[in-house]
């Protein structure tokens, strides 16, 4: 009975207990943001003390004591000043790195806080692990004009790196695979339709 269920509506209201579809969605979609900022942060916190201890303990340790091999041929631990891009490319160019860094860094946490409410878990975790690895290694360059490093792969012979870098990489493999397969492709076709929306209006 529809004169029923509104009485019983009124009732719930005036109780405390009944909350319309719109304030649900509301909270719902505030829990969300806060569970989003709450992950950035903790992300980008572990991310960047984590970078810093091991470049810290690298610098003081390894540099005084040599090559440490966890696993011989496979994985080592050796102290190098980078002063090109990750994982050793491009040798040299300070101040482009610089530039370019800060760029990249100030428009990832534009996007982040203007976006907040929009982005899902994914994005958000793989922007933040993009964003604290970026930052990670902007502060070696800007205080000491290099990057420290300390993981070596040994079994491939691969660039030295170190834990930021390896922030940047997982972000940047999550991210891609958001925005291709999961709900990072919902996301940029919301955004497509954006403008064509307001033209049609």
């Amino acid at each position: 009975d529809p004169e029923m269920s509104r009485g019983l509506g009124d009732v719930y209201k005036r109780q405390g207990i009944y909350t319309p579809r719109k304030n649900r969605n509301s909270i719902i979609g505030e829990t969300m943001e806060k569970r989003n900022v709450t992950v950035s942060a903790i992300v980008a916190a572990i991310v960047l003390i984590g970078d810093q201890l091991s470049k810290h303990w690298a610098e003081t340790w390894l540099r005084t004591n040599g090559e440490y091999k966890i696993w011989d041929g496979v994985l080592h631990l050796r102290y190098v000043e980078n002063r090109g891009a990750a994982f050793g490319m491009m040798q040299g160019g300070k101040w482009f790195f610089l530039a370019i860094t800060g760029i990249a860094c100030a428009a990832m946490l534009y996007f982040l806080i203007k976006e907040r409410k929009r982005l899902h878990f994914m994005m958000t975790f793989s922007l933040a692990l993009l964003l604290s690895g970026a930052i990670g290694n902007l502060i070696d360059r800007v205080a000491l004009g290099y990057v420290r490093d300390m993981i070596y792969v040994a079994l491939i012979d691969f660039a030295v790196f170190n834990v930021a870098d390896m922030a940047v990489t997982v972000g940047c493999c999550l991210l891609v695979l958001d925005l291709l397969f999961f709900k990072g492709k919902k996301y940029m076709e919301m955004m497509d339709k954006k403008p064509q929306t307001g033209e049609n209006s």
